[in-house]
């Protein structure tokens, strides 16, 4: 049987927690901050955890996590 590929993209964008859950960062937090308001971009800093159905597509798309 061949071994599987990860998603490179998944891979670069999720993480797993030492529970197994999976852990993201919050995206538009890179360029074209000048407009956004200091509340906005302090709130953006700050990652989640993934919905247990969203989690469920991930793990297949990262079969090594």
């Amino acid at each position: 049987m061949q071994k599987r590929k990860s998603h490179k993209g998944a891979a670069k964008r999720f993480g797993v927690t030492a529970s197994g859950k999976i852990k993201y960062n919050s995206s538009h937090h890179r360029h074209i901050l000048t407009k956004k308001s200091p509340k906005r971009k302090r709130n953006l800093r700050a990652g989640g955890l993934l919905k247990p159905m969203d989690a469920k597509r991930v793990k297949k798309l990262l079969p090594y996590l």
